[in-house]
Protein backbone atom coordinates (compact mmCIF):
# COMPACT_ATOMS: atom_id res chain seq x y z
CA UNK A 1 0.00 0.00 0.00
CA UNK A 2 2.44 2.55 0.57
CA UNK A 3 4.21 1.66 -2.37
CA UNK A 4 0.61 2.53 -4.68
CA UNK A 5 0.84 6.03 -2.36
CA UNK A 6 4.11 6.87 -4.04
CA UNK A 7 3.08 5.81 -7.33
CA UNK A 8 0.26 8.46 -7.33
CA UNK A 9 2.54 10.84 -6.17
CA UNK A 10 4.69 10.01 -8.69
CA UNK A 11 2.17 10.04 -11.64
CA UNK A 12 0.93 13.36 -10.02
CA UNK A 13 4.36 15.31 -10.31
CA UNK A 14 4.35 13.63 -13.66
CA UNK A 15 1.34 14.77 -14.64
CA UNK A 16 2.49 18.22 -13.44
CA UNK A 17 5.56 18.44 -15.47
CA UNK A 18 3.93 16.87 -18.32
CA UNK A 19 1.67 20.16 -18.24
CA UNK A 20 4.58 22.35 -18.21
CA UNK A 21 5.98 21.37 -21.46
CA UNK A 22 2.90 21.35 -23.14
CA UNK A 23 2.52 25.11 -21.73
CA UNK A 24 6.38 25.36 -23.35
CA UNK A 25 5.01 23.73 -26.33
CA UNK A 26 2.25 25.95 -26.77
CA UNK A 27 4.74 29.17 -26.31
CA UNK A 28 7.42 28.53 -28.29
CA UNK A 29 5.35 27.73 -31.02
CA UNK A 30 3.44 31.01 -30.50
CA UNK A 31 5.64 33.42 -30.38
CA UNK A 32 7.05 36.30 -33.06
CA UNK A 33 10.41 36.00 -33.91
CA UNK A 34 9.84 39.70 -34.98
CA UNK A 35 8.50 40.47 -31.30
CA UNK A 36 11.56 38.69 -30.15
CA UNK A 37 14.19 40.18 -32.10
CA UNK A 38 12.62 43.68 -30.13
CA UNK A 39 13.00 42.32 -26.94
CA UNK A 40 16.73 41.13 -28.02
CA UNK A 41 16.89 45.17 -28.61
CA UNK A 42 15.76 46.04 -25.40
CA UNK A 43 17.69 43.60 -23.30
CA UNK A 44 14.93 41.82 -21.81
CA UNK A 45 16.30 38.92 -19.73
CA UNK A 46 16.12 35.80 -22.02
CA UNK A 47 15.59 37.52 -25.13
CA UNK A 48 18.75 36.40 -26.28
CA UNK A 49 18.27 32.80 -25.70
CA UNK A 50 14.68 32.26 -27.11
CA UNK A 51 15.94 33.72 -30.45
CA UNK A 52 18.53 30.72 -31.05
CA UNK A 53 15.59 28.85 -29.49
CA UNK A 54 13.42 29.94 -32.47
CA UNK A 55 16.22 30.09 -35.29
CA UNK A 56 15.53 26.08 -34.98
CA UNK A 57 12.20 26.34 -33.77
CA UNK A 58 11.11 22.56 -35.26
CA UNK A 59 13.54 21.06 -32.93
CA UNK A 60 12.65 22.89 -29.80
CA UNK A 61 9.00 22.08 -30.25
CA UNK A 62 9.57 18.52 -31.34
CA UNK A 63 11.78 18.34 -28.00
CA UNK A 64 9.15 19.72 -26.06
CA UNK A 65 6.72 17.34 -27.72
CA UNK A 66 8.74 14.31 -26.79
CA UNK A 67 9.39 15.18 -22.92
CA UNK A 68 5.68 15.31 -22.66
CA UNK A 69 4.46 12.29 -23.90
CA UNK A 70 7.29 10.77 -21.83
CA UNK A 71 5.68 12.38 -19.03
CA UNK A 72 1.96 11.09 -19.53
CA UNK A 73 2.86 7.94 -20.93
CA UNK A 74 5.12 7.48 -17.16
CA UNK A 75 1.97 8.33 -15.29
CA UNK A 76 -0.77 6.45 -16.75
CA UNK A 77 2.08 3.10 -16.22
CA UNK A 78 2.71 4.35 -12.46
CA UNK A 79 -1.21 4.86 -12.22
CA UNK A 80 -1.99 1.78 -13.64
CA UNK A 81 0.49 -0.10 -11.87
CA UNK A 82 -1.26 1.17 -8.24
CA UNK A 83 -4.98 0.48 -9.26
CA UNK A 84 -3.94 -3.05 -11.01
CA UNK A 85 -2.77 -3.75 -7.25
CA UNK A 86 -5.62 -2.46 -5.10
CA UNK A 87 -8.84 -3.39 -7.77
CA UNK A 88 -7.45 -6.66 -9.69
CA UNK A 89 -6.67 -6.28 -13.14
CA UNK A 90 -9.60 -5.82 -14.93
CA UNK A 91 -11.07 -2.88 -13.02
CA UNK A 92 -7.80 -1.28 -12.13
CA UNK A 93 -7.07 -0.94 -16.19
CA UNK A 94 -11.00 0.05 -16.80
CA UNK A 95 -9.52 2.93 -13.85
CA UNK A 96 -6.85 4.27 -14.87
CA UNK A 97 -7.50 4.04 -18.34
CA UNK A 98 -10.48 6.32 -17.50
CA UNK A 99 -9.38 8.38 -14.83
CA UNK A 100 -5.90 9.09 -17.13
CA UNK A 101 -7.84 10.16 -20.13
CA UNK A 102 -9.98 12.77 -18.33
CA UNK A 103 -6.79 14.12 -15.90
CA UNK A 104 -4.61 14.22 -19.22
CA UNK A 105 -7.02 16.35 -21.12
CA UNK A 106 -7.47 18.79 -18.38
CA UNK A 107 -4.14 18.77 -16.99
CA UNK A 108 -1.77 18.91 -19.98
CA UNK A 109 -4.10 19.02 -22.98
CA UNK A 110 -6.24 22.02 -22.43
CA UNK A 111 -5.34 24.28 -19.32
CA UNK A 112 -1.91 24.46 -20.04
CA UNK A 113 -2.03 24.91 -23.82
CA UNK A 114 -4.69 28.03 -23.54
CA UNK A 115 -2.00 29.16 -20.99
CA UNK A 116 0.77 28.98 -23.53
CA UNK A 117 -1.24 31.08 -25.67
CA UNK A 118 -2.43 33.39 -23.21
CA UNK A 119 1.23 33.85 -21.39
CA UNK A 120 3.78 32.98 -24.79
CA UNK A 121 5.98 35.69 -24.13
CA UNK A 122 6.49 35.27 -20.58
CA UNK A 123 6.31 31.63 -20.13
CA UNK A 124 8.67 31.15 -23.70
CA UNK A 125 11.55 33.72 -22.03
CA UNK A 126 11.16 32.08 -18.66
CA UNK A 127 11.70 28.74 -19.89
CA UNK A 128 14.85 29.70 -22.62
CA UNK A 129 17.66 28.34 -20.79
CA UNK A 130 15.67 25.14 -19.92
CA UNK A 131 14.96 24.12 -23.49
CA UNK A 132 17.99 25.06 -24.14
CA UNK A 133 20.01 23.24 -21.47
CA UNK A 134 17.90 19.76 -22.43
CA UNK A 135 18.26 20.96 -26.06
CA UNK A 136 22.07 20.00 -25.82
CA UNK A 137 21.90 16.81 -23.74
CA UNK A 138 18.51 15.62 -25.94
CA UNK A 139 18.31 16.67 -29.54
CA UNK A 140 20.09 14.48 -31.05
CA UNK A 141 17.57 11.86 -30.11
CA UNK A 142 14.98 14.17 -31.11
CA UNK A 143 16.17 14.46 -34.30
CA UNK A 144 16.88 10.60 -34.49
CA UNK A 145 13.32 10.25 -33.50
CA UNK A 146 12.18 12.83 -36.18
CA UNK A 147 13.73 11.67 -39.05
CA UNK A 148 12.43 7.98 -37.90
CA UNK A 149 8.72 8.97 -38.16
CA UNK A 150 9.57 10.76 -41.69
CA UNK A 151 10.62 7.76 -42.91
CA UNK A 152 7.29 5.79 -41.52
CA UNK A 153 5.02 8.52 -43.22
CA UNK A 154 3.75 8.64 -46.80
CA UNK A 155 5.28 11.97 -48.74
CA UNK A 156 7.88 14.36 -47.55
CA UNK A 157 7.11 14.57 -44.14
CA UNK A 158 8.60 17.54 -41.38
CA UNK A 159 12.56 18.52 -42.26
CA UNK A 160 11.79 20.18 -38.51
CA UNK A 161 8.79 19.19 -37.28
CA UNK A 162 5.67 21.50 -37.53
CA UNK A 163 4.94 24.49 -40.37
CA UNK A 164 2.93 27.49 -40.87
CA UNK A 165 0.91 27.10 -44.59
CA UNK A 166 -0.72 30.29 -46.51
CA UNK A 167 -3.91 29.24 -45.26
CA UNK A 168 -2.69 29.11 -41.88
CA UNK A 169 -1.49 32.41 -42.02
CA UNK A 170 -4.44 33.58 -43.25
CA UNK A 171 -6.42 31.97 -40.65
CA UNK A 172 -3.79 33.84 -37.94
CA UNK A 173 -4.87 37.29 -39.61
CA UNK A 174 -8.40 36.76 -39.27
CA UNK A 175 -8.41 35.66 -35.57
CA UNK A 176 -6.09 38.81 -34.86
CA UNK A 177 -8.81 41.01 -36.57
CA UNK A 178 -11.57 39.29 -34.17
CA UNK A 179 -9.36 39.83 -31.45
CA UNK A 180 -8.76 43.89 -32.23
CA UNK A 181 -4.81 43.33 -32.90
CA UNK A 182 -5.31 44.65 -36.62
CA UNK A 183 -7.88 47.05 -37.77
CA UNK A 184 -10.36 45.93 -40.65
CA UNK A 185 -8.63 47.71 -43.39
CA UNK A 186 -5.40 46.70 -42.64
CA UNK A 187 -6.44 42.67 -42.50
CA UNK A 188 -7.96 43.63 -46.04
CA UNK A 189 -4.23 44.64 -47.56
CA UNK A 190 -2.53 41.69 -45.50
CA UNK A 191 -5.17 39.04 -47.40
CA UNK A 192 -4.31 41.52 -50.64
CA UNK A 193 -0.54 40.82 -50.76
CA UNK A 194 -1.22 37.25 -50.75
CA UNK A 195 -4.18 37.68 -53.43
CA UNK A 196 -1.21 39.48 -55.90
CA UNK A 197 0.28 36.12 -56.85
CA UNK A 198 -3.04 34.38 -57.96
CA UNK A 199 -4.42 37.33 -59.72
CA UNK A 200 -3.23 37.94 -63.32
CA UNK A 201 -2.57 41.70 -64.89
CA UNK A 202 -5.73 41.19 -67.30
CA UNK A 203 -7.43 41.31 -63.79
CA UNK A 204 -6.47 45.02 -63.55
CA UNK A 205 -5.72 46.59 -66.44
CA UNK A 206 -6.92 49.25 -68.87
CA UNK A 207 -8.58 47.50 -71.58
CA UNK A 208 -7.78 48.64 -74.78
CA UNK A 209 -11.20 50.10 -75.17
CA UNK A 210 -10.30 53.01 -72.89
CA UNK A 211 -6.61 53.08 -73.47
CA UNK A 212 -6.02 56.81 -74.30
CA UNK A 213 -2.95 57.04 -77.43
CA UNK A 214 -1.55 58.93 -80.06
CA UNK A 215 -0.23 58.71 -82.81
CA UNK A 216 3.65 58.68 -83.77
CA UNK A 217 3.56 61.75 -86.24
CA UNK A 218 1.55 64.27 -83.59
CA UNK A 219 3.52 66.93 -82.55
CA UNK A 220 4.75 67.53 -78.94
CA UNK A 221 2.27 70.30 -78.98
CA UNK A 222 -0.75 68.21 -79.41
CA UNK A 223 0.83 65.63 -77.32
CA UNK A 224 0.78 68.23 -74.22
CA UNK A 225 -2.97 68.68 -75.12
CA UNK A 226 -3.79 65.77 -74.71
CA UNK A 227 -1.91 64.90 -71.54
CA UNK A 228 -3.63 68.15 -70.22
CA UNK A 229 -7.12 67.38 -71.01
CA UNK A 230 -7.04 63.63 -70.26
CA UNK A 231 -4.84 64.11 -67.06
CA UNK A 232 -2.14 61.01 -67.79
CA UNK A 233 1.57 62.01 -67.48
CA UNK A 234 2.61 58.88 -69.70
CA UNK A 235 0.86 58.00 -73.07
CA UNK A 236 1.73 54.90 -75.64
CA UNK A 237 2.39 56.04 -78.63
CA UNK A 238 1.35 54.16 -82.20
CA UNK A 239 2.17 53.30 -85.59
CA UNK A 240 0.13 52.10 -88.17
CA UNK A 241 -2.61 50.37 -86.29
CA UNK A 242 -3.92 49.97 -82.53
CA UNK A 243 -1.53 46.79 -81.99
CA UNK A 244 1.32 48.77 -83.56
CA UNK A 245 2.50 50.67 -80.21
CA UNK A 246 5.95 52.33 -81.11
CA UNK A 247 6.37 53.41 -77.35
CA UNK A 248 5.67 55.72 -74.80
CA UNK A 249 5.46 59.80 -74.59
CA UNK A 250 6.23 61.19 -71.04
CA UNK A 251 4.38 64.30 -70.16
CA UNK A 252 7.89 65.47 -68.42
CA UNK A 253 10.25 64.52 -71.59
CA UNK A 254 7.98 67.01 -73.49
CA UNK A 255 8.07 69.86 -71.01
CA UNK A 256 11.66 69.36 -71.05
CA UNK A 257 12.50 69.51 -74.12
CA UNK A 258 10.12 72.42 -75.33
CA UNK A 259 11.27 73.74 -72.39
CA UNK A 260 14.76 73.87 -72.57
CA UNK A 261 14.07 75.20 -75.87
CA UNK A 262 15.94 71.98 -77.94
CA UNK A 263 13.03 72.38 -80.74
CA UNK A 264 9.61 73.87 -81.76
CA UNK A 265 6.48 72.39 -80.19
CA UNK A 266 5.28 72.58 -83.76
CA UNK A 267 8.03 71.04 -85.56
CA UNK A 268 9.24 68.28 -82.99
CA UNK A 269 7.03 65.26 -83.28
CA UNK A 270 5.96 63.04 -80.64
CA UNK A 271 7.88 59.95 -81.90
CA UNK A 272 11.66 62.08 -81.54
CA UNK A 273 10.65 62.51 -77.79
CA UNK A 274 8.94 59.11 -77.68
CA UNK A 275 10.68 56.19 -74.82
CA UNK A 276 10.46 52.37 -75.06
CA UNK A 277 7.80 50.51 -74.18
CA UNK A 278 7.68 47.09 -72.01
CA UNK A 279 5.56 44.52 -73.33
CA UNK A 280 4.43 41.85 -70.85
CA UNK A 281 1.75 39.02 -70.80
CA UNK A 282 -1.30 39.75 -69.63
CA UNK A 283 -1.35 36.02 -68.07
CA UNK A 284 1.58 36.94 -65.78
CA UNK A 285 1.06 37.12 -62.03
CA UNK A 286 0.68 40.79 -60.31
CA UNK A 287 3.17 39.97 -57.79
CA UNK A 288 5.86 39.49 -60.65
CA UNK A 289 4.70 42.39 -62.70
CA UNK A 290 5.41 44.65 -59.16
CA UNK A 291 8.48 43.35 -59.27
CA UNK A 292 9.68 43.78 -62.23
CA UNK A 293 8.37 47.27 -62.74
CA UNK A 294 10.74 47.96 -59.76
CA UNK A 295 13.61 46.26 -60.90
CA UNK A 296 13.46 48.15 -64.24
CA UNK A 297 12.18 51.48 -62.54
CA UNK A 298 8.84 51.73 -65.08
CA UNK A 299 5.64 52.46 -64.26
CA UNK A 300 3.85 51.06 -67.00
CA UNK A 301 3.80 48.26 -69.52
CA UNK A 302 1.56 47.75 -72.58
CA UNK A 303 -0.23 43.92 -72.34
CA UNK A 304 0.13 41.37 -75.58
CA UNK A 305 -2.61 38.66 -75.55
CA UNK A 306 -1.95 35.03 -76.30
CA UNK A 307 -2.66 36.46 -80.30
CA UNK A 308 -0.34 38.70 -80.10
CA UNK A 309 -2.58 41.82 -79.90
CA UNK A 310 -2.48 44.94 -77.66
CA UNK A 311 -5.20 43.88 -74.71
CA UNK A 312 -4.49 46.57 -72.33
CA UNK A 313 -2.17 48.20 -70.05
CA UNK A 314 -1.24 48.46 -66.18
CA UNK A 315 0.41 51.18 -64.38
CA UNK A 316 2.21 50.15 -60.91
CA UNK A 317 -0.99 52.51 -59.64
CA UNK A 318 -3.32 49.91 -61.04
CA UNK A 319 -1.02 47.03 -59.09
CA UNK A 320 -1.33 49.09 -55.60
CA UNK A 321 -4.64 49.59 -55.82
CA UNK A 322 -5.37 45.71 -55.17
CA UNK A 323 -3.45 46.08 -52.30
CA UNK A 324 -5.07 49.43 -50.52
CA UNK A 325 -7.80 49.87 -52.69
CA UNK A 326 -9.02 52.41 -54.87
CA UNK A 327 -6.99 55.54 -55.39
CA UNK A 328 -8.76 58.51 -56.78
CA UNK A 329 -6.96 61.75 -57.68
CA UNK A 330 -8.13 65.55 -59.08
CA UNK A 331 -8.52 63.79 -62.82
CA UNK A 332 -10.46 61.22 -61.40
CA UNK A 333 -13.61 62.93 -61.03
CA UNK A 334 -15.93 61.20 -63.62
CA UNK A 335 -14.78 57.61 -62.18
CA UNK A 336 -17.81 55.06 -62.32
CA UNK A 337 -17.70 53.19 -58.92
CA UNK A 338 -17.36 49.43 -59.35
CA UNK A 339 -20.29 48.56 -56.97
CA UNK A 340 -23.31 51.38 -56.57
CA UNK A 341 -25.97 50.23 -53.99
CA UNK A 342 -29.12 52.20 -54.77
CA UNK A 343 -31.88 52.90 -52.26
CA UNK A 344 -34.93 50.26 -54.21
CA UNK A 345 -31.76 47.25 -53.40
CA UNK A 346 -30.55 47.41 -56.79
CA UNK A 347 -27.23 47.65 -57.74
CA UNK A 348 -25.69 49.83 -60.40
CA UNK A 349 -22.16 47.87 -61.04
CA UNK A 350 -19.13 48.74 -63.89
CA UNK A 351 -19.57 46.48 -67.06
CA UNK A 352 -16.43 45.42 -67.01
CA UNK A 353 -17.02 44.21 -63.06
CA UNK A 354 -16.29 40.34 -63.56
CA UNK A 355 -19.56 37.81 -63.07
CA UNK A 356 -18.16 36.01 -60.03
CA UNK A 357 -18.24 39.38 -58.35
CA UNK A 358 -21.61 39.96 -59.84
CA UNK A 359 -22.68 36.75 -58.33
CA UNK A 360 -21.15 36.87 -54.73
CA UNK A 361 -22.85 40.34 -54.58
CA UNK A 362 -26.41 38.85 -55.05
CA UNK A 363 -25.42 34.94 -53.43
CA UNK A 364 -25.95 33.61 -56.66
CA UNK A 365 -23.28 30.85 -58.74
CA UNK A 366 -22.86 32.68 -61.89
CA UNK A 367 -21.02 29.74 -63.47
CA UNK A 368 -19.87 31.26 -67.65
CA UNK A 369 -17.19 30.33 -68.72
CA UNK A 370 -17.88 31.96 -71.93
CA UNK A 371 -17.90 35.97 -70.59
CA UNK A 372 -15.70 37.30 -67.79
CA UNK A 373 -17.47 40.73 -67.55
CA UNK A 374 -20.97 42.19 -66.59
CA UNK A 375 -21.15 43.69 -69.94
CA UNK A 376 -19.75 40.34 -71.82
CA UNK A 377 -22.83 38.68 -69.57
CA UNK A 378 -25.38 40.75 -71.22
CA UNK A 379 -23.67 40.44 -74.72
CA UNK A 380 -24.35 36.69 -74.47
CA UNK A 381 -27.86 36.81 -73.29
CA UNK A 382 -28.47 39.65 -76.14
CA UNK A 383 -27.46 37.88 -79.08
CA UNK A 384 -25.43 40.63 -80.07
CA UNK A 385 -23.44 43.34 -79.75
CA UNK A 386 -25.25 45.59 -76.41
CA UNK A 387 -26.51 48.84 -76.84
CA UNK A 388 -27.14 51.75 -73.79
CA UNK A 389 -30.90 50.43 -73.21
CA UNK A 390 -30.47 47.02 -73.60
CA UNK A 391 -32.24 45.09 -71.11
CA UNK A 392 -31.74 41.32 -70.81
CA UNK A 393 -32.38 38.40 -67.57
CA UNK A 394 -29.87 36.30 -66.68
CA UNK A 395 -29.61 33.79 -63.10
CA UNK A 396 -32.77 35.40 -61.81
CA UNK A 397 -31.01 39.23 -62.59
CA UNK A 398 -32.63 41.63 -64.41
CA UNK A 399 -29.78 43.73 -66.30
CA UNK A 400 -30.27 47.10 -68.15
CA UNK A 401 -27.21 48.53 -69.88
CA UNK A 402 -26.87 52.34 -69.49
CA UNK A 403 -24.37 54.53 -70.74
CA UNK A 404 -23.75 56.79 -74.22
CA UNK A 405 -21.17 57.81 -76.98
CA UNK A 406 -17.22 57.99 -76.34
CA UNK A 407 -15.46 60.56 -77.58
CA UNK A 408 -15.63 59.57 -81.11
CA UNK A 409 -19.31 59.00 -80.67
CA UNK A 410 -19.48 55.41 -80.50
CA UNK A 411 -22.09 54.23 -78.61
CA UNK A 412 -20.77 51.93 -75.82
CA UNK A 413 -22.40 50.76 -71.96
CA UNK A 414 -20.10 51.82 -69.31
CA UNK A 415 -22.90 50.77 -66.36
CA UNK A 416 -25.31 47.90 -65.84
CA UNK A 417 -28.44 47.74 -63.44
CA UNK A 418 -28.68 44.95 -62.12
CA UNK A 419 -32.18 43.85 -59.92
CA UNK A 420 -33.18 40.70 -58.52
CA UNK A 421 -36.47 39.43 -60.09
CA UNK A 422 -38.50 36.30 -59.10
CA UNK A 423 -37.55 33.16 -60.02
CA UNK A 424 -41.01 32.64 -61.88
CA UNK A 425 -39.61 35.26 -64.09
CA UNK A 426 -36.33 33.34 -65.15
CA UNK A 427 -38.07 32.04 -68.85
CA UNK A 428 -38.04 36.24 -69.46
CA UNK A 429 -34.94 35.59 -71.21
CA UNK A 430 -37.12 34.29 -74.10
CA UNK A 431 -39.62 37.08 -73.93
CA UNK A 432 -38.74 39.41 -76.94
CA UNK A 433 -40.08 42.48 -74.62
CA UNK A 434 -37.92 41.40 -71.65
CA UNK A 435 -34.44 41.48 -74.59
CA UNK A 436 -35.29 44.90 -75.16
CA UNK A 437 -35.22 43.50 -78.61
CA UNK A 438 -38.80 43.81 -80.27
CA UNK A 439 -39.49 44.41 -84.18
CA UNK A 440 -39.28 48.13 -83.56
CA UNK A 441 -36.18 47.98 -81.03
CA UNK A 442 -34.25 45.20 -83.39
CA UNK A 443 -34.63 47.41 -86.50
CA UNK A 444 -33.62 50.28 -84.88
CA UNK A 445 -30.04 48.97 -83.16
CA UNK A 446 -29.47 47.48 -86.43
CA UNK A 447 -29.74 51.19 -88.25
CA UNK A 448 -27.81 52.35 -85.02
CA UNK A 449 -25.21 49.51 -85.64
CA UNK A 450 -24.51 50.38 -89.54
CA UNK A 451 -24.58 53.92 -88.56
CA UNK A 452 -21.70 53.07 -85.79
CA UNK A 453 -19.67 50.99 -88.64
CA UNK A 454 -19.79 54.00 -91.06
CA UNK A 455 -18.65 56.35 -88.68
CA UNK A 456 -15.95 54.06 -87.11
CA UNK A 457 -14.33 53.83 -90.38
CA UNK A 458 -14.43 57.33 -91.38
CA UNK A 459 -13.14 58.17 -87.50
CA UNK A 460 -10.72 56.07 -88.93
CA UNK A 461 -9.81 57.08 -92.21
CA UNK A 462 -9.73 60.41 -90.66
CA UNK A 463 -8.27 61.08 -88.02
CA UNK A 464 -5.02 61.36 -88.68
CA UNK A 465 -5.99 64.52 -90.47
CA UNK A 466 -8.37 65.63 -87.89
CA UNK A 467 -7.12 68.51 -85.24
CA UNK A 468 -8.45 66.97 -81.91
CA UNK A 469 -4.91 67.09 -80.76
CA UNK A 470 -5.66 63.05 -79.21
CA UNK A 471 -6.82 59.72 -80.86
CA UNK A 472 -9.57 59.17 -78.38
CA UNK A 473 -10.44 55.81 -77.11
CA UNK A 474 -9.75 52.53 -78.69
CA UNK A 475 -12.85 50.52 -79.46
CA UNK A 476 -12.33 46.93 -79.61
CA UNK A 477 -15.91 45.13 -78.95
CA UNK A 478 -14.41 42.01 -78.52
CA UNK A 479 -12.39 43.10 -75.83
CA UNK A 480 -13.05 43.91 -71.98
CA UNK A 481 -10.95 44.22 -68.96
CA UNK A 482 -12.51 42.54 -66.25
CA UNK A 483 -11.83 45.11 -63.48
CA UNK A 484 -14.59 48.22 -62.77
CA UNK A 485 -11.21 50.57 -62.98
CA UNK A 486 -10.47 53.61 -65.16
CA UNK A 487 -7.04 54.60 -66.46
CA UNK A 488 -5.01 56.87 -63.97
CA UNK A 489 -2.39 59.28 -63.99
CA UNK A 490 0.69 57.37 -65.56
Amino acid sequence: MPDDIWFVVAAIILITIGGLFAAIDSAVSTVSIARVEDMVKEGRAGARRLATILSARGTYVGLAVLLRVVCETAAVALIALSATDTLGVTWGLVVAIGGMAVVSYVAVGVGPRTLGRQHAYTIALASAVLLSVLGVLLTPVTRLLILIGNALTPGRGYRNGPFATEVELREVVDLAEASGVVAAGERRMIQSVFDLGDTSAREVMVPRPEMVWIEADKSVAQATNLAVRSGHSRIPVIGENTDDVLGVVYLKDVVAKTAAGRGAPSTLTVRDVMREAEFIPDSKPLDKVLADMQRTRNHMAMLVDEYGGIAGLVTIEDVLEEIVGEITDEYDLDEVAPIEKLPDGAYRVSARLPVKDLGELFDIEIDDDEVETVGGLVGLELGRVPLPGARVASHGLELVAEGGPNRQGRQRIITVLVTRVASADDDADDDPSEQGAGPSDALSDTSRAVQHASSTDADETGHGRQDHDHAGSMAHASRSGPRARTERDR
